[in-house]
C-alpha cells in the first residue's frame, strides 16, 4: 500500500507540475462545420510560420500550449474543406486565447496539403492496437443489406474474428464478448450487436466516431480484460432541420436532427435533437425475395431507437442527455428461441474553464439488458436461460494540455445488479442474484522526449462483491526512428469481475448472460503442471504484451504490424460438469462435480498486418491475421469457439463517373474453421422419475447425446465475397438521393452455420444474396 501512495504521489506531482506557466500562453478552441454546426474532428490546427500544430479531438477541441508571447495567425486545413485562417495575440505570460472556427466544403482537391494531422498524431501518440471509425470509413464498405453499418466494418479489423452471418458474435484477439466493454456516449451497451450479425445497434448517421482498442489501452480504461469500444454520436444540426429516411429489402431507417433553437449569434450558445429510429422486416421479407434459404430462412427482427438533446455554451462547453431502446428476436425452430432488450438513458457534458488549460468532461448514466434463451429439447445440450443486468454507471476525466505532452486523471463509479438463471444438460439448476459496486480511479501522462514517446498510467480498481483492489499499471511507447518508420509496444495488467454463461457445446451461440462476483467456486486450481494454486477470489484478470511498428511506404500508402500476447490468468466459467447440489451430503464429491463455477486460464498470441492504401479515388485495404487461443479448464486444454488461425479481409472502394457521383465498394473474406465439440453416438437416457419400485426394463427413456472431446474438431473454412454499388442523385442544395445494390455471397459459397446433432441436418450461412435500398438525404 505504501508503494502504491508513493506512485500516486508521483503523478501528482507530475500532473500539477504540469499546469504551471513561464513565458508563455495557450491558444486553444473550437473547429466546427459551417454547414451543419458539428464539430470538425481530426482536423489540422497550427500556427503559421512555426513548428507548433496539433489536431482536433472528436469535439472538434484543440489546445496548443507553451506558445511564445507574440502574434500569430492560426490555420486550419481538412481534406474536402477549404482552409480557414484567424489572428490571434498573446499579450502576457499564462494568457489563455480562446477562438472558434468555421470549415466550409470545397470541390477542389486538397490531397496535396502537406501538414497530415493522421501522421502528426501518429508520431505525437503511441495508438498502440487502436483503429478509429468515422462514418465516411463506415461507408466505404459493401452495403449488405442495403444500408452500411459497423458491425460490418467491425469485422475487417485486425484481430477481430466474427463467428458468421447469422448468429455471428465478434471476438477481439482471443477475447470472448463479455470482454469486450462498449461505450455509446459513454453509458455502457451489453450487447451492440443484433443476433443476424450484420447489423449493430447503431444507427451509422448519427455516429461522429468509434475508437476501437484491440489491446493494451491505457488506465483511462477499465473493467474489461480485452478490448475496448468507445462510441460518440452527434449533437444535432445547429442550422436547419435535416434528416434521412431510407428503405431495403431488410429494414428501414429514419433519422431527423435540428436546432431547438439557432444561436443569436454566430458562435453562440445552441440547442440541438437528433432522433433516431431503425427496423427489420426480413422475417417477413425472405418469404418474398429470400424464399430458396434453407429452413428456417431468415428467422430475424429488431427495432432500434435513439433520441439526444445538446445544449452548447458559447465557449465550446455543453451537456446531452440521451436515451436508446433496442430490442431483438430470432426463433429456430428446431434449435432455439432467443429474445433480448436494452434501454438506457444517460447524460455527459464538456467543460472548458475560463482560466485553466484543463479539459472537464464526465457521464452519467443507467442502462438495463434482459435476455432469454428457450430451448428445444431434441438439440439441447443446455436448458432454458435467462439474464438481466441494469445498473448505473459515471465517471469525471480531466485532462491537462502542456505543450506536447497532456496529463489526465478521473475515476469511475458502477453499481449493477445480475440476475441470472441456467439449467445444464443433466438438469442441475445454477442461480445467482448480485448487486455490487465499482469504484476505480486512474492517472496517465504522455512524455514527448523528442522522437520517444511514452504514456505510462495506472489504474487502481476496487470490487466491492468481491472486497478485491486492483492495482493495474499499464504502459506504451512510441520511438520515431525516422520520419516514416515508427517503433512501438504497450502492456498492463487488466481485471473484470463479469463473466457469460455460455455453454461450447451449444448448436447455436446467442444467449449470453451476465454474472458477477461468483463465490461457488473450488478452493482450489489444478494448473497445467500438476501443481495447484488456492483460490483467493473470482476476480478475472489478463496481461497484454504488444510490440509492432509503423511504416508510412509512401504518402497513400502505410503498413502497420503488431504481435501480441494476451495471458488470461485466471478465468471464470460455468461448470459444465455439475452433478450435484453444493450441499453437506455431497461434500465428499470433488468441486468439479457440484460448484457451480469454474476456473481456467488461458493463452492468445498472435499477428496482425494491416496494408492500408488511398490514391484519389481509389482506396484499398488489406489484413492478414495468425492467432492462436488456448484454454485450461483444470482438467484439460481445449481451442475455445472461437479460436481461428488464419483470418484475411480484402476491402476496396472506388468512386468513379461525372463528379463522382458513383461508388463500387467490394469485400472478400477468409478464415480457417472453427473448433467443434462432434457427436459420436446416441444412447438411452433413463430418467428414473417413477416410482422406486418401476421396472426400468420396459420403461421408455430420454435420447441422449455422447459427445467426442471438448472442441477437438474443426469446421470447414469459411469465405465469402461481397460487393455493392452506389449511384448519388443530387437533388438540390441540401436534398440528395442514394440508390444502391449489393450482393453478399457473390459466389454462393456454402459455409456451415450448423448441423442438428439428432437428425444430422446441416443448416449453411447466408447464401447468395442480392439486395438495393435507397435513401433520401434532406
Amino acid at each position: 500500500m505504501h508503494r502504491l501512495r508513493i506512485l500516486f504521489g508521483l503523478f501528482a506531482f507530475l500532473f500539477l507540475t504540469s499546469m504551471g506557466f513561464s513565458q508563455t500562453g495557450s491558444v486553444r478552441g473550437f473547429v466546427y462545420l459551417e454547414k451543419t454546426g458539428e464539430p470538425a474532428i481530426f482536423t489540422n490546427v497550427f500556427l503559421k510560420g512555426t513548428t507548433y500544430g496539433t489536431s482536433t479531438d472528436d469535439n472538434g477541441y484543440f489546445n496548443m500550449t507553451k506558445i511564445p508571447l507574440g502574434k500569430y495567425t492560426v490555420v486550419t486545413s481538412s481534406m474536402g474543406y477549404e482552409s480557414t485562417e484567424a489572428e490571434v495575440n498573446i499579450e502576457r505570460a499564462g494568457q489563455i486565447v480562446d477562438f472558434k472556427l468555421y470549415l466550409k466544403e470545397t470541390s477542389i482537391d486538397l490531397k496535396t496539403v502537406t501538414i497530415s494531422a493522421e501522421k502528426q498524431e501518429a508520431q505525437n501518440t503511441v495508438q498502440m492496437s487502436v483503429t478509429k471509425l468515422t462514418p465516411k470509413d463506415i461507408k466505404k464498405m459493401p452495403a449488405v443489406g442495403g444500408d452500411p453499418d459497423l458491425a460490418q466494418y467491425l469485422q475487417v479489423l485486425p484481430g477481430v474474428v466474427f463467428t458468421g452471418d447469422q448468429g455471428g458474435q465478434l471476438y477481439i484477439r482471443g477475447g470472448s464478448p463479455i470482454q469486450n466493454k462498449v461505450l455509446l456516449d459513454g453509458m455502457i451497451i451489453y450487447n451492440p450487436f443484433h443476433s443476424i450479425g450484420l447489423f449493430s445497434v447503431f444507427d451509422t448517421d448519427v455516429l461522429r466516431t468509434a475508437d476501437v482498442y484491440t489491446g493494451g489501452f491505457s488506465a483511462e480504461y477499465g473493467g474489461r480484460i480485452s478490448s475496448i469500444m468507445d462510441i460518440k454520436t452527434n449533437d444535432g444540426n445547429k442550422q436547419r432541420i435535416s434528416g434521412k429516411i431510407g428503405a431495403t429489402t431488410f429494414g428501414s431507417d429514419i433519422m431527423l436532427e435540428g436546432p431547438l433553437s439557432k444561436p443569436k449569434t454566430r458562435g453562440g450558445g445552441s440547442k440541438t435533437f437528433i432522433l433516431s429510429a431503425k427496423t427489420s422486416y426480413i422475417d417477413r421479407t425472405s418469404d418474398v425475395f429470400y424464399d430458396y434459404i434453407d429452413e428456417p430462412g431468415l428467422p430475424y427482427n429488431f427495432t432500434d431507437l435513439y433520441g439526444k438533446i445538446s445544449l452548447g455554451g458559447s465557449n465550446g462547453s455543453k451537456v446531452n442527455f440521451f436515451g436508446f431502446n433496442f430490442n431483438d428476436q430470432v426463433d429456430f425452430p428446431e434449435v432455439a428461441a432467443f429474445e433480448w432488450n436494452q434501454w438506457g438513458l444517460g447524460s455527459n457534458f464538456v467543460l472548458i474553464p475560463a482560466r485553466s488549460t484543463v479539459l472537464i468532461d464526465g457521464t452519467f448514466a443507467y442502462s438495463s439488458y434482459e435476455n432469454s434463451a428457450l430451448e428445444r429439447e431434441a438439440t439441447a445440450a443446455a436448458g432454458d436461460r435467462r439474464s438481466l443486468i441494469n445498473g448505473f454507471n459515471m465517471a469525471m476525466n480531466f485532462t491537462n494540455f502542456n505543450g506536447n505532452n497532456e496529463s489526465k486523471f478521473g475515476f469511475e463509479i458502477l453499481g449493477f445488479t445480475t440476475d441470472f438463471s441456467f439449467e445444464n444438460s443433466v438438469g442441475q439448476t445454477i442461480e445467482q442474484v448480485e448487486n455490487t459496486t465499482e469504484i476505480a480511479g486512474y492517472l496517465q501522462y504522455k512524455f514527448n522526449f523528442g522522437k520517444l514517446v511514452v504514456e505510462p498510467s495506472f489504474r487502481l480498481h476496487y470490487y466491492a462483491s468481491l472486497s478485491t483492489f486492483s492495482p493495474e499499471p499499464r504502459l506504451g511507447f512510441k520511438f520515431n526512428l525516422t520520419d516514416n518508420f515508427r517503433l512501438k509496444g504497450a502492456g498492463g495488467l487488466y481485471s473484470q469481475n463479469l463473466l457469460s454463461a455460455t455453454s461450447d457445446r451449444d448448436v447455436v451461440n446467442l444467449f449470453y448472460g451476465f454474472l458477477s462476483g461468483p463465490n461457488s467456486l473450488p478452493d482450489e486450481f489444478t494448473n497445467e503442471d500438476g501443481s495447484t494454486t488456492t483460490i483467493d477470489d473470482a476476480l478475472q484478470t489478463a496481461t497484454h504484451a504488444i510490440f509492432g511498428f509503423e511504416y508510412d511506404v509512401t504518402r497513400n500508402f502505410n503498413v502497420n504490424v503488431e504481435g501480441y500476447y494476451k495471458w488470461f490468468t485466471q478465468l471464470t466459467n460455468v461448470n459444465r460438469n455439475k452433478l450435484y447440489d453444493d450441499n453437506s451430503a455431497n461434500a465428499s464429491q470433488p468441486d468439479v462435480l457440484k460448484k457451480d463455477f469454474i476456473v481456467e486460464t488461458g493463452d492468445v498470441y498472435g499477428i496482425d498486418f494491416t496494408f492500408k492504401y488511398d490514391w484519389k479515388q481509389l482506396s484499398l485495404y488489406a489484413v492478414y491475421s495468425w492467432s492462436k487461443v488456448e484454454r485450461w479448464d483444470g482438467l484439460q486444454t481445449y481451442f475455445p469457439i472461437f479460436d481461428r488461425r488464419h483470418n484475411v479481409n480484402l476491402v476496396g472502394s472506388y468512386n468513379f463517373g461525372k463528379d463522382l457521383l458513383w461508388t463500387v465498394d467490394a469485400r472478400w473474406n477468409f478464415g480457417s474453421g472453427f473448433p467443434l465439440t462432434q457427436t459420436t453416438g446416441f444412447y438411452e437416457n433413463l430418467t428414473f422419475q417413477g416410482p422406486i419400485d418401476q421396472d426400468y426394463t420396459s420403461q421408455n427413456g430420454e435420447l441422449g447425446i455422447r459427445y467426442g472431446d471438448l472442441n477437438a474438431g474443426r469446421l470447414p473454412t469459411y469465405h465469402r465475397f461481397d460487393v455493392s454499388v452506389k449511384r448519388k442523385f443530387v437533388l438540390s442544395e441540401n436534398s440528395i438521393l442514394d440508390a444502391n445494390i449489393s450482393v453478399t455471397n457473390v459466389y454462393n459459397r456454402e459455409n456451415i452455420f450448423y448441423v442438428n446433432r439428432v437428425t444430422s441436418q446441416r443448416v449453411n450461412q447466408l447464401p447468395i444474396l442480392p439486395s438495393a435500398g435507397v435513401s433520401l438525404t434532406f
